[in-house]
């Protein structure tokens, strides 16, 4: 009988023998399905799923797909959204002409602007798929890798080259990653998702906190290169990326790029599970100086020392702005919730193309547009006005962003885009457009944290509630995160606030924030931004005057039996249909098996679908926290009150 006060000790991962190819495909269903149907050959079955009618495609070919940018439409009634790829966000007027055409022959004249610079159709027939991919093809776009396990669309600068701020112009080289990542087969089957940004902002106006990885602009002794920034992403466990401690020149961007990227995919710990595969656990595990030395050992050589950068000021980009050749202009429009007609998008390109322009989109869902001679700057707010884009609006509406929401997102559970224009449409009323006009609200339909919530000065994550015997839409609060010089990720604050709390909550936050800045005087300032006002609160003090020292229905975490504690467990969107709506249950029990085993008592379409036969079906993993329950005691791993596990969609190639 082995000691009961033996203490288990866990290696570091990185320690941990690496395992081999047969191992990764015993273990991960999706690296299985990537070798044995490669879904970068889903396009060329595209006509063969279409003949066999929506009803009948396996959804394995459905997450294929995911590699051309192609992803179910909500509900699933037979239509898409399709992804489309825009390196830096640079858009020629003929493009966005192409754009605003297709989304009104195939996608009810809808476009939505994306946190990558890209954009999206929704409501594309399934029929029209084909015609649609080639449509954008036609344009110089694409939509390959724009979804899946791929190097996705490079973002930068929006006003890159434009405004004589930056410290060079890095179009040329993002436009030559772009164009070497996009569709190369060595790059089309990664571990999880990668996303690059590439910047000589001073402003770093590019989010390189949040990228997997990220090239920051600098000059060392009259060179043109990048400091390199490793390891940053959302979702669950956000993380701030971590600086290499080193310099890349120009000419070798590609080279370095490449080598970080091999470091991480031809490490297998990393191909094990999806719960763990991005490359920001990697960082987690090595740390920058190891993971120096696995990227110069991809090279063959050491790199030069160098450091990344502090940020210098702000910049979003909206309003009018001189760009460094003398008479043109660049303008910021603020785009609401990122959402703007294909019909409008046209007659931005019939403006701009008059005067040899561009559009240019960015990474808070909004346009900017380029070579704007000073002269007919009126004549294009009056044109832009007519299209329902005003340059006045409010900058609170520029700066602040939603997910794609739950109208169409199968793993939002909450609305995004509709609650966002309604949030600031109040506060604006309130207080004044002006006043909130540095606020930056974030707001997220689920954990996926495609609106990047941990970030926003204001983040809500979408989740659901009980009032009374109904069960609605909620939000998680958390305060303070932001980028640039104040770094940080948000403190959560309140959980569950049903939705028709929450823009009172939000209300008497800003009312406080808004209040000690007029405080302040002719002499002194109060704090400068609601970020600024939460570093100056303790959480105690913000959760007093966010409640009105009352708490409401999101005080409290989701309900349990009286007397009874138990481990919390995360239900993702697609299966919340069978927990009765519920995006989070609290159930007791001693080891991972028996919570399941509950969950299935309790609600046996989710038993039958997650656990059939007792053990976790291969389309889904459960993790403890950051570990995948297979890399500790499988279903008998000990659990405790208080404890988080996840299940996690093992096919979610988005």
């Amino acid at each position: 009988m082995s000691d009961p006060t033996t203490t288990r000790v866990r290696r570091s991962r990185a320690d941990r023998p690496a395992p081999d190819w047969e191992q990764v495909y015993r273990r991960n269903f999706l690296e299985r399905l990537k070798r044995d149907r490669p879904p970068v050959a889903s396009r060329a079955e595209l006509p063969d799923l279409i003949g066999r009618g929506y009803e009948a495609v396996a959804e394995e070919d459905m997450v294929r797909l995911h590699w051309w940018g192609i992803a179910h439409d909500k509900p699933k009634v037979g239509t898409f959204m399709v992804r489309i790829k825009i390196p830096g966000g640079l858009l020629t007027p003929a493009q966005a002409r192409g754009l605003g055409r297709i989304a009104r022959a195939h996608g009810r004249d809808g476009v939505e602007l994306t946190t990558r610079q890209g954009a999206q159709l929704h409501w594309v027939p399934m029929d029209d798929l084909p015609v649609v991919v080639a449509e954008v093809e036609s344009l110089g776009l694409t939509t390959s890798g724009a979804e899946g396990d791929t190097v996705r669309n490079v973002t930068g600068c929006p006003v890159a080259g434009l405004s004589g701020h930056d410290l060079f112009d890095v179009t040329p080289v993002l436009r030559e990653v772009a164009a070497f990542f996009d569709g190369n087969p060595d790059y089309a089957n990664l571990p999880r998702k990668h996303k690059y940004t590439i910047s000589a902002c001073p402003a770093q106006c590019n989010a390189p906190e949040i990228a997997d990885v990220a090239l920051v602009g600098v000059i060392r002794e009259g060179r043109r290169g990048f400091a390199l920034r490793v390891g940053g992403g959302m979702a669950n466990t956000p993380r701030i990326s971590r600086d290499l401690g080193v310099f890349v020149p120009v000419e070798e961007t590609v080279e370095v790029l490449r080598a970080v990227t091999d470091a991480w995919q031809r490490d297998l710990r990393y191909r094990m599970s999806r719960a763990r595969a991005r490359i920001k656990f990697m960082m987690d595990d090595l740390g920058p100086e190891a993971f120096r030395v696995r990227v110069e050992e991809q090279l063959g050589r050491r790199l030069e020392d160098g450091s990344a950068p502090l940020p210098l000021g702000e910049a979003d980009h909206l309003g009018i702005h001189p760009q460094k050749r003398g008479g043109l202009l660049h303008v910021g429009i603020p785009v609401p919730s990122g959402r703007v007609s294909g019909a409008a998008l046209e007659r931005i390109a019939d403006l701009v193309e008059g005067f040899g322009g561009d559009v240019r989109l960015t990474r808070q869902q909004n346009i900017v547009l380029g070579h704007v001679p000073a002269r007919l700057v009126d004549e294009l707010r009056a044109g832009l006005a007519e299209v329902g884009l005003p340059v006045e609006r409010g900058r609170a509406v520029g700066r602040s962003i939603a997910c794609t929401s739950n109208r169409f997102c199968n793993y939002s559970v909450a609305e995004t885009k509709d609650k966002l224009d309604e949030i600031l449409t109040l506060l604006g009323n309130r207080h004044g457009t002006d006043e909130i006009g540095e606020l930056a609200i974030h707001l997220d339909g689920c954990p996926h944290a495609c609106a990047q919530h941990w970030v926003g000065e204001i983040g809500l994550q979408g989740t659901t509630t009980h009032v009374g015997d109904d069960r609605v839409e909620a939000y998680d609060l958390s305060v303070g995160g932001g980028l640039g010089r104040r770094t940080a990720i948000g403190r959560r604050l309140l959980r569950r606030i049903p939705t028709g709390e929450v823009t009172d909550v939000l209300d008497r936050l800003v009312s406080a924030w808004l209040a000690e800045q007029q405080s302040g005087g002719a002499d002194a300032s109060g704090p400068a931004t609601f970020g600024d006002f939460c570093d100056g609160h303790s959480d105690e003090e913000l959760l007093s005057i966010a409640t009105g020292e009352v708490a409401p229905h999101g005080h409290a975490p989701e309900p349990t039996p009286p007397g009874v504690g138990g481990v919390v467990v995360h239900v993702p969107g697609p299966l919340q249909r069978f927990v009765d709506g519920a995006d989070e249950l609290t159930v007791a029990g001693a080891t991972v098996g028996a919570v399941l085993a509950e969950i299935a008592r309790r609600h046996p379409e989710f038993g039958s679908t997650v656990t059939p036969d007792g053990r976790v079906a291969g389309a889904f993993l459960v993790t403890h926290g950051d570990d995948d329950i297979r890399n500790l005691d499988g279903l008998d791993t000990a659990v405790s009150s208080g404890d988080v596990l996840s299940v996690v969609m093992a096919m979610a190639g988005g």
